[in-house]
């Protein structure tokens, strides 16, 4: 019979062994498998740091940012000295916007080591961003004496230049002809003029400020709807579901659930887009929030630095007011539910408790509006701690118990990157639809739809693979510190 000295020894050869398993997963952008195998490590030898650390860089790069925070805390707390798991600690804190506590793992890096100048640059960084937060915080009015930006711009004192060749709105109407123009010109990296562009956001927020929180479509029996979860900022694949599925029309409407900018580097492009058809015809398209759709989220990962440099500063402040009026959950023919993130922290929340949601804000931390838009269905009953850090994971029970209490069939989230591009859980009642392939440019995923044909309402899934895009990398017009941990 082995001794137990010569049992833990096994344990942590096997462990190492895995470990290297898992370091190869990662390299190979398989995430959730590096995760797993991280796990059998730490299940084998739970003391190494190490294995701690690395699953938290794991979990960052699935965007489980709260997941990462908690394994890099682990790491620290078994090696105070363990200067990658502050640093990975700091790097999910920064991705969350939480600045303050970043800046602590940071500042303690450069004390662990003094000498190391890839710490130094990082604390410098993150001690810019810190100082530039309290400097906007110290300026900003309160929210009630905000004015409106839209109701600052005036179009008719800017002018379009003679020479300027580009897509024009003649007259008073988006046209179809007009949004053809606007994404070819995009296509070929030509950008809208400034007038039209302004006409556009300004003319999709009188839309929208007119829309209820939740907004109930009606799809006539024999016609169809189509479903399409996050694009964030991939325009070249947003071109690639029309050449699939038709560009959007009266009779080929489509619902893009939230997440539209952001990570990639052409999201003016797919917000101009996205905006210009609900112009058009606003039965054609129906757009809803995503956490994305927020001013936080936009100053780290790219939308923020995009607009200043494809369009201006006023845009910048025009769009985060906009994006304060997209509805936050839609109903298609009375059965179907679709929200970006998930679902809630207590049961017995109703349809009209959604419609009462006060949207027009920036999304709060808590509360049914965050949870909606933060929120992630988990394969075990019941509820959890979100992944993230924000919102909360919930089971299959709390699906079916929502539905029911709502008679409701089914329902459709985004919000998080899959494999095939959709995932269906909890019994056939929920499905996740993610419409950016190989997001981010490393991910290898394909990117899904859905469409619904009245009046069975059955999902039909249709995937597709990335396509080719001018080499802009993604995240290119993102915050410098955090370009920096990706």
């Amino acid at each position: 019979m082995p001794s137990m000295a010569a049992e833990n020894n096994s344990n942590v050869s096997l462990a190492e062994q895995i470990k290297q398993q898992a370091n190869e997963a990662f390299k190979a952008n398989k995430f959730s498998q590096a995760i797993d195998l991280y796990t059998k490590a730490i299940e084998l030898n739970g003391e190494n740091a190490v294995y701690w650390a690395n699953r938290a860089f794991s979990h960052t790069k699935l965007e489980e940012y709260g997941s990462a925070i908690q394994d890099a805390s682990k790491a620290v707390e078994i090696d105070p000295k363990y200067s990658k798991g502050y640093y990975r600690r700091g790097a999910a804190y920064l991705a969350m916007g939480k600045f303050k506590e970043a800046l602590k793992d940071f500042q303690q890096v450069k004390r662990i080591c003094p000498n190391d100048p890839d710490a130094s640059k990082k604390l410098k960084e993150c001690e810019k961003a810190v100082m530039k937060l309290k400097f906007e915080e110290a300026i900003s009015a309160p929210t009630s004496k905000q004015q409106s930006v839209a109701e600052t711009i005036d179009l008719r004192t800017i002018d379009v230049e003679p020479q300027y060749a580009g897509a024009r709105i003649e007259g008073d109407v988006v046209t179809l002809e007009f949004v053809k123009k606007m994404m070819d010109d995009f296509k070929n990296q030509k950008m809208l003029h400034k007038r039209y562009a302004f006409e556009i956001v300004l003319r999709t927020r009188e839309i929208l400020m007119a829309l209820p929180s939740l907004v109930d479509v009606n799809v006539p029996n024999g016609k169809h709807f189509t479903v399409c979860g996050d694009v964030h900022g991939q325009f070249y694949d947003l071109l690639n579901i029309f050449e699939l599925n038709g560009l959007p029309s009266e009779d080929n409407p489509y619902l893009f659930n939230g997440d539209f900018v952001d990570r990639g580097s052409f999201s003016v492009e797919v917000i101009l887009t996205l905006f210009a058809f609900k112009c058009m015809s606003p039965s054609a398209i129906h757009l809803s929030r995503g956490n994305h759709e927020s001013k936080s989220m936009n100053k780290i990962y790219g939308f923020e630095g995009e607009v200043r440099s494809k369009l201006s500063d006023k845009f910048v402040e025009l769009f985060a007011e906009v994006f304060c009026y997209l509805p936050l959950a839609h109903v298609i023919n009375e059965k179907v539910f679709v929200v970006h993130g998930g679902l809630f922290s207590t049961d017995g929340v109703k349809l009209f408790d959604i419609r009462a949601i006060d949207r027009f804000c920036e999304p709060p931390e808590e509360g049914l509006m965050c949870e909606i838009l933060w929120s992630d269905p988990q394969p075990n009953t019941g509820r959890g701690p979100s992944k993230r850090g924000v919102g909360l994971s919930f089971g299959g029970d709390v699906t079916k118990r929502f539905l029911k209490d709502n008679n409701l069939d089914l329902v459709v989230r985004s919000h998080e990157v899959k494999d095939e591009g959709y995932e269906i859980e909890h019994d056939g009642k929920l499905i996740t639809v993610f419409s950016a392939p190989n997001y981010c440019d490393q991910m290898g995923n394909k990117g899904a739809f859905i469409r619904f044909e009245a009046p069975t309402m059955e999902p039909k899934i249709v995937t597709f693979s990335a396509v080719p895009h001018p080499d802009v990398k993604p995240m290119a017009y993102a915050s410098n510190f955090l370009r920096m941990f990706n």
